[in-house]
Formats: C-alpha cells, structure tokens, sequence
C-alpha cells in the first residue's frame, strides 16, 4: 500500500474513533441529565414503597379513580386536537399565504401564551359564568339561562385557547426551515396546492406539529388551576385535594397514574415520529411561493380575528375592567405590588430558560441524530418531568431537599432546578425540530475539512438551529413566569413573584390589586416574543 493510502487509512480511522468517542461522551452526557430531572420521582418511588399492596388496589379500582381518568383522557385528548386545529391553520396562513397584516397576526397568535391559563379561567368564568358579564347583559332582553361555562367545554375551551401557540410556534418554525424548491418541484409535476402540501409540506412538518401537540398534552394533564377552576375533577385536582387532606397514598397513587397517561403520550407522539428517523430537509435560500387566498381571504382574516379576540383581548379587557371598577373586592387593601416582585420574576425566568436551552441541547441532538431508537430515550424520559403537576414536583423536592440535600432547601437555586425538570422539554422539542431541518452532509462535509465534531457542530449546525433554540428559550421564559404551585411551595421566604403576590391578593378577593401585577405579568412575558419575531425576520420571514 502506498504511503499516501496509508495516511488516508490512518486518517479516516482516527476520525472514526474522533467521533465515536464524541458519540459516547454526548450519551453519558444526555444520560447524566436525564438522571437528574428525574430524579424527584425517587419521592414517588419511595411513597410507593410503604404503601400496602391491597390498599393500593383498592384505591386503583375505585369508581372515583375511573371517573378521574376517563376525564382526564377526554380533556387532554380534546384540547390537543383542538389546538392542532386552531395552529397549524395560523402558521400556515402567517407564512405562507398574502394574509393582510401576517405580522400583527403572527405577534396575535403567539401572544395568548403569556396569558396564564388560571387567569385566563378567571377571565372566562367572569365573562360567561352565571352572574357574568354576559349573563347580564343577556338579562334584560330576557335570557334568564346561558350554558355553563363550567365544566369539561369550559376547561377544552380554555386550555386550547392558552395552549394553541405551542403547536401554532413549532409548526412555524418549521415552515420557516422549508425549503421551497420542494414544493415548486411537486408543482411542475401537475400537483395541486392540497396535493402538494398532502405529499411534501406536511411529512416535514410533522416533526413540529407533533412536537407542539406534546406539549400542549403534557400541559393539559399536568396543569391543576383551570380545571379547578372550571370544577372538572382530574388527576391534578385530586391529586392537590388529597394532598391537602394528607391522604398521602391516594395522592402517590393518583400520580403514578398520571405519570402513566404521560409515558402513553410520549409513545403516541414516538410512532409519530417514527417514519421520520433520520430524515431532514435541507433549509434552502428560497420559499414556496405565496397562496393566493382569494375568495378565502376574508374568512381567514376572521378566523384569526376570532382566535386573537377570544385568547388575548377577552382576558385583557377583564383585567382592565377589575383594576378600574370599584367597591367591594376591586378597592385597593393589604400589601401593594412592588416593582422588586416583577424584578425577582424575570431573574428567576431567565435562568430557567438559560440552563434549559444548554441542557436540552445533548438530549435533542442525540435524539435526532443518534443511530439508535435508545438515543432517543433521554429525549423521551426528559417530558416525564414536564407531565409532573407543580404541586406534586414541589412537595417531592421539599421531601427530598430536607431528608438528602438540606443546604439548597428554600433557596433559589432549588426553584430553577424545578422549573428546569417541569420546562426544559419546550427547549428539547424546538430544538430537535430544528436538528431535523439540518442536512447532515453538511456535517460531514466540515468533517471532511478536518474539523473535529465540537468544531463542526458549532461551526455548521449551531448558525441553522439558533432559531429553534431561541424559541425554545423564550417558551422557558414564558412557562416560568406564569408558573404557580411550585412557586408557592419551593420559593425562598419573602421571595415574591407575580404569580405569588397575583394568587395571594385574589385569594384574599381583591382583584383590583391582582389585576396590576397580571397585566404586567402579560406585557413583559410578551416582550420575550420579540425574540422568536426578530429571528424571523432575520430568516425573510
């Protein structure tokens, strides 16, 4: 052999084993992680443990356990299709129609996802609840009886529309890393517009649609405010009314269930994706070209109309009438909002989806390029913390601060941990999304050039999937800011946030006070979005 072949074999043999030792520190990586967000369930774990076998049975098979399941599966199975319906029409329409105004209806469309869910119940139940405004408007035109809003419709109609944006954002995203020749090339061959998109856009995007679906399930399973809210018993209610009842096993028992639901969600989204290992679509320079609306272009414009009318101004204009009505309930009492709250929100937020986004980063890169089904595995465990109600996240890390790690009990650092456990999967799905859209010759192809594989990520990959990290980053930010039970339980004495001093003052029924710091709470969750918009319009969105 040729002293040139030779240097080639050595070559490609070193690179080989460049990359395999890569391979196994990003897995030992990813699996360190996972381990570490997972770790709150050791309180489930050993709560289990000391329950009687035939006691846990028992309460499996109650009739109360079976009416709280089937709730539980009818709701999160109506707010996911309801929200795939109402998203991926919006994204489609804001990037690849002449919808007028595409801007201001991106910026609509996203924006019901700082409004958190529970206050959003509020609003609703204010509006159409039996001495709502509705109802009294109806009143002297002499409708006695409205439909209750209370119930499983007002608990669907609520968490889809404060849930839509999760899929309506990462099915954007990946429409914005389509590359339109595609199209235009399943165009030239006498494809109509339904049929191309039938063969070729949807198959791409699905990775996002099916992403954001996940989201939008595991936060209906896990989100205890609006159900209560809305008297629509499931897993988390009963899991927060057991535990303040300190019967301790029912509520064990009720999470595993809970736990349980979210590993079959995980599996459904799984095969899903299943068709779509390995597979990429390069992100090219141009854009399928506009659809011409037509005739439809007024019912769109409507129809989005409607979505940003019902998820944004309704909850506003509630706000704005409780901080502006007076007398009993909406005059000013007790301690005021202090601008120090607000400040202790958004470091806390910051950090979360700081930490998120460098964590998630392993899990969603081996998940996507990994050359097994196990690399996807630590992606997968990762959204068991997500489907893990707050209270329940907050009174397994109390348990084990206190009995393991008592000097991070009641500090700071253990709320981020928790909202990193609860929050980080937005982060890996976003990401992931965006690792798909990225073709891995372009890797190889830095490889070649004998960068090494840190190199060539940073160099190559991490420009193309900024987006879908910056995204992910800012869903963090929004999600913490808006989370309320486990920031009640893990915060550190005299810490207060928005969401603590908004449920302090509404639970004492002054609304007027709540109604300032959620106003702000809403306008600087907001501004998070400029984030995902500025990278947008970096793209030629």
């Amino acid at each position: 052999m040729a002293t040139g072949d030779r240097d080639r074999v050595a070559e490609q043999s070193q690179g080989a084993t460049t990359e395999r030792s890569a391979y196994r520190v990003l897995s030992g990586v990813a699996v360190a992680i996972t381990l570490l967000v997972l770790s709150p369930l050791a309180w489930l774990v050993l709560r289990a443990g000391e329950m009687d076998t035939a006691r846990a049975i028992e309460l499996l098979i109650s009739q109360t356990t079976i009416e709280v399941t089937a709730n539980t599966i009818v709701l999160v199975g109506s707010v996911t299709l309801l929200s795939a319906l109402v998203g991926v029409p919006l994204a489609i329409l804001t990037v690849q129609t002449d919808l007028p105004f595409r801007r201001f209806w991106t910026v609509t469309s996203a924006l019901p996802l700082v409004v958190p869910s529970y206050i959003g119940a509020f609003a609703f139940v204010s509006a159409f609840g039996p001495q709502g405004h509705l109802s009294n408007l109806l009143a002297p035109l002499g409708v006695e009886r409205i439909p209750a809003i209370y119930g499983l419709p007002g608990a669907t109609l609520v968490l889809t529309l404060f849930t839509y944006p999760y899929i309506f954002l990462t099915t954007r995203a990946a429409l914005l890393s389509f590359d339109g020749t595609i199209v235009e090339a399943a165009r030239s061959l006498n494809h109509t517009r339904w049929e191309a998109f039938k063969r070729v856009t949807l198959p791409q995007i699905l990775p996002g649609i099916a992403g954001g679906g996940l989201l939008v399930a595991l936060y209906t399973l896990g989100d205890f405010g609006t159900p209560s809210i809305m008297k629509y018993d499931v897993f988390t209610r009963m899991i927060f009314n057991e535990f303040g009842a300190r019967r301790i096993d029912y509520a064990a028992v009720l999470s595993w269930l809970l736990l349980a639901m979210a590993v079959v969600i995980l599996a459904i989204e799984s095969r899903i994706e299943a068709g779509r290992d390995g597979a990429y679509v390069s992100r090219g320079a141009r854009r399928p070209g506009e659809i011409k609306l037509g005739v439809w272009k007024l019912p769109a414009t409507l129809f989005c109309g409607a979505v940003a009318t019902l998820g944004l101004a309704l909850p506003i204009a509630i706000l704005l009438q409780w901080l502006v009505r007076g007398g009993v309930g909406y005059s000013d009492a007790g301690r005021p909002f202090q601008l120090g709250f607000a400040w202790n929100s958004l470091t806390v937020a910051a950090a979360a989806a700081a930490v998120s986004v460098v964590v998630a980063l392993p899990l969603a890169y081996l998940a996507a390029r990994g050359d097994s089904r196990v690399s996807s595995l630590p992606d997968r465990l990762s959204y068991v913390g997500y489907a893990v109600p707050g209270v329940v996240l907050g009174l397994a890390l109390v348990f084990l601060s206190l009995k393991y790690v008592p000097f991070v009990y009641n500090t700071v650092f253990l709320l981020v941990f928790a909202y990193v456990v609860r929050f980080m999967p937005q982060a890996v799905g976003t990401t992931k999304s965006s690792l798909l859209q990225v073709d891995p010759s372009y890797v190889e192809a830095a490889r070649s050039l004998g960068y090494p594989p840190l190199t060539a990520f940073r160099k190559v990959v991490l420009p193309l999937v900024a987006p879908g990290i910056a995204a992910g980053g800012a869903l963090v930010f929004l999600t913490t800011m808006k989370e309320l039970p486990a920031t009640l339980m893990l915060r550190p004495l005299g810490f207060e946030t928005f969401v603590t001093y908004i449920w302090r003052v509404q639970e004492s029924g002054y609304y007027g006070q709540a109604a300032v710091p959620a106003l702000v709470l809403v306008v600087v969750s907001g501004l998070s979005m400029l984030v995902i918009l500025g990278r947008e319009q970096q793209n030629g969105a």
